[in-house]
């Protein structure tokens, strides 16, 4: 799969918020595009990701 533009290899189809979690991401503080449509928080953990996909993960940070 893609990732941010960059390759990722996935030993095989995997959730979506476990793709997260394997790339270091916390899945309460990001939105994701999943080949250009937007993932609902809500299908996390039920969207499945395979190699073909290409995912676009925006994480939000805080500051002051």
């Amino acid at each position: 799969m893609n990732l941010n533009g960059q390759p990722f290899e996935l030993d095989q189809t995997r959730p979506l918020s476990e793709v997260l979690a394997l790339c270091g991401y916390d899945h309460t503080l990001v939105a994701v595009l999943v080949n250009d449509q937007v993932a609902p928080r809500s299908q996390f953990n039920r969207l499945e990701i395979k190699n073909s996909d290409n995912l676009e993960v925006v994480a939000f940070v805080g500051g002051g």
